[in-house]
């Protein structure tokens, strides 16, 4: 038996598998990285955690916790790789996928060459059931058996195994719904059913039915993969607690999860910036803005006093999804990402990417089409390798890829190069300005936190395009959202919608309604293993003023539910709302205000790996030059990350190199490294 305990991180993403392990004594870290193999997933997964054992002489006894972020979900809905899906619903009301909110992209400007995506049902697949509740729940007509009968054995009949269930106001009232799932469970006992008042308990039908789909249509292919990896991870460390990261910026076991996987739909960027989060808040910035750069897209959120910002108003692809989750904006922007000639000439970068398969033309048996990755290794900004030489890059084939698409363009390759870059550092500027700028959030305010294989290589660019006063680029960037995985409490969220005029609120009713959530929270969390005493509750609301069509949400005081706290709540409404729209309502009677929806988020604590100070390292960190092209091709000296001591500055023009990743310090720019390792970027000032 191994003396020494490590919890694993893993981060899957689409063209490597990150892996963190955190000595529990010590805080010591190893971190290590694996090309991800996206065939079977799980062969990359279990790579990684066989490869960090290794690292540290250890076997899995050792291991005392495994963590895991996924893109599963995510990529099946992108890909739009989903199996025919029965949808049953309020008779009357099967429409409801078709009329959809009746919007149009980019307004009525798009009107005329917009078209409606294809309904995650066809018409043809939706089936109703008679049976009415109004909107307080109450039955209005009777939930009628026979149609429940007809409905399952058509689905039976069709050969349709996987069928959501959305009945009108059952966020009120479940009793139909659970009679329709009984019903399924009779007739059609091979079907995987989601039900919507297990899925989102929240009004607004078509969303509800919209995330129940979605719900239903990812839960064979996440709940295989899990399994798959929870048996084959037996083979390692045996019966080890296995957690899954959720987009709300929670973990919940593996054999929770495959009841609940639409939660895993931004299961790494959560990660990602709450690792972020925790790194640059113990370097002392409260405000951050969070830059992910993958190999296929660029992921950035905003955290202020270490809470990444929540939304509910999220989509993946084409399908709105209304569960809590990390206010994620996400940019087909990665190293990978493929430049191309639009059919009127113009040059574009992305979304499309070569991914790890066939990867960047610089890669061993890569594509044939010329990427970001490549524009940096012909400009000399990365090195002609990756993970210190474990993948060689092909400089030569680089060139010479930019070289056909810069002679159709008449450039140079230099000049080619350069203006993928831009491209790609536009694209990422204006993903932080819609996380910033878009919610009433002036960017100039933030710290960037770069990470991620690729996410720092446009640092610089990006200060100077955003005004940003700095950039801190954490050491091991490309296995921060792996770390975040290691920073993350078990968490689950409950709603309840429950819309009354703010003058009629009782607080007895309201107390009430919050103690039911709280109430469903401590269950689950009993069944994750966290005495009562160590759970946490977060109560929300979302409000808005009567007529508005959206919420804002605010926090809900701990402590009792009397007049003075649910003034309170409002009073925090209005600041929020002149926040993000620029106006309020304080002192205006006339104009009422709502509550909508009450929210609970039950939270089980572990324990954080904590971040130790660097020591100096006693070693020159020069490693010569490299010729590197910013506005000019120059000498740049190269410098070893892991030889860097506290205090250090490297002036631009440079390169500081590490196993994951690499960060150009443009001329006019220096690099300083703190107690922590960090690197952090400014613009010198001009005497």
């Amino acid at each position: 038996m191994s003396a020494r305990r490590v919890r694993i991180g893993i981060d899957t993403g689409g063209t490597f598998t990150d892996v963190v392990a955190v000595d529990e004594e010590t805080g010591e870290v190893a971190t290590t990285k694996t090309p991800s193999t996206p065939a079977d997933p799980a062969d990359g997964f279990l790579a990684g955690v066989r490869k960090v054992l290794d690292q540290l002489g250890l076997d899995g006894s050792a291991v005392t916790a495994v963590s895991h972020g996924t893109t599963v979900a995510t990529n099946q809905l992108l890909e739009g790789k989903l199996d025919r899906i029965g949808f049953i619903t309020t008779e009357g009301y099967g429409s409801v996928l078709e009329i959809a909110r009746q919007s149009v992209p980019d307004g009525y400007g798009n009107s005329y060459f917009w078209v409606k995506p294809p309904r995650i049902v066809p018409a043809d697949l939706v089936r109703t059931v008679r049976g009415r509740l109004d909107v307080s729940g109450a039955e209005v007509r009777p939930f009628d058996r026979d149609d429940a009968v007809e409905a399952a054995r058509f689905f039976k009949d069709a050969g349709i195994t996987t069928i959501g269930v959305c009945f009108l106001h059952s966020y009120a009232n479940d009793a139909h719904e659970r009679a329709m799932l009984d019903v399924l469970h009779v007739e059609h006992p091979g079907a995987v059913v989601s039900i919507s008042s297990q899925v989102l308990r929240e009004y607004r039908e078509y969303e509800r039915s919209v995330t129940t789909l979605v719900d239903a249509a990812v839960k064979p292919k996440v709940g295989a993969y899990v399994t798959n990896i929870r048996r084959r991870l037996d083979e390692i460390a045996p019966a080890v607690p296995f957690y899954v990261m959720k987009s709300n910026g929670g973990v919940l076991s593996a054999a929770e999860v495959v009841h609940q996987p639409i939660t895993t739909m931004l299961s790494g960027p959560a990660a990602g910036a709450l690792g972020a989060a925790l790194i640059a808040g113990t370097a002392g910035f409260d405000r951050v803005l969070t830059c992910d750069g993958g190999g296929t897209s660029t992921d950035v959120t905003v955290v202020i006093d270490g809470e990444p910002t929540l939304t509910t108003e999220g989509s993946v692809g084409d399908y709105p999804s209304k569960i809590p989750m990390i206010d994620v904006v996400t940019v087909g922007a990665g190293g990978g990402s493929i430049a191309w000639l639009s059919p009127e000439g113009t040059l574009k970068v992305g979304p499309k990417s070569a991914g790890a398969d066939p990867g960047p033309i610089c890669y061993a048996g890569g594509g044939e089409q010329p990427t970001v990755t490549d524009a940096h290794v012909v400009l000399g900004r990365i090195p002609p390798h990756l993970l210190g030489g474990e993948i060689p890059l092909s400089v030569d084939a680089a060139r010479a890829g930019l070289e056909q698409l810069a002679g159709k363009l008449g450039l140079t390759v230099e000049a080619l190069a350069g203006g993928i870059l831009e491209i790609s550092a536009w694209n990422q500027a204006n993903a932080l300005r819609q996380v910033t700028v878009a919610r009433g959030l002036d960017v100039r305010d933030f710290t960037l936190t770069t990470f991620g294989g690729s996410g720092s290589l446009l640092a610089c660019r990006l200060m100077d395009v955003l005004g940003l006063p700095r950039t801190l680029v954490p050491p091991n960037p490309g296995n921060v959202s792996a770390f975040g995985l290691l920073t993350v409490d078990v968490r689950n969220d409950y709603v309840q919608t429950m819309v009354a005029r703010h003058a009629d609120v009782s607080p007895a009713t309201l107390a009430a309604a919050f103690a039911d959530l709280e109430g469903q929270a401590e269950v689950a969390l009993d069944g994750e293993g966290f005495p009562r005493g160590e759970q946490r509750m977060q109560r929300t609301a979302d409000l808005r003023y009567v007529g508005q069509a959206f919420e804002v949400r605010v926090a809900v005081g701990d402590g009792e539910l009397d007049e003075a706290a649910i003034d309170a709540v409002a009073t925090a409404f209005h600041a929020a709302h002149h926040q993000l729209y620029g106006y309020d309502f304080a002192t205006d009677p006339r104009q009422a205000v709502e509550w909508v929806n009450l929210r609970v988020s039950g939270i089980g604590p572990i324990r954080r790996p904590e971040i130790v100070e660097l020591t100096p390292s006693g070693r020159d960190a020069r490693r010569g030059t490299r010729p590197v092209f910013f506005d000019e091709w120059v000498e740049a000296p190269l410098y070893w990350r892991p030889d860097l001591s506290p205090g250090d500055v490297v002036a631009g023009p440079a390169i500081v190199e590490e196993f994951g990743s690499t960060v150009p310090v443009h001329p006019g720019f220096a690099a300083t490294v703190d107690r922590f390792g960090n690197l952090l970027l400014t613009k010198e000032t001009t005497r």
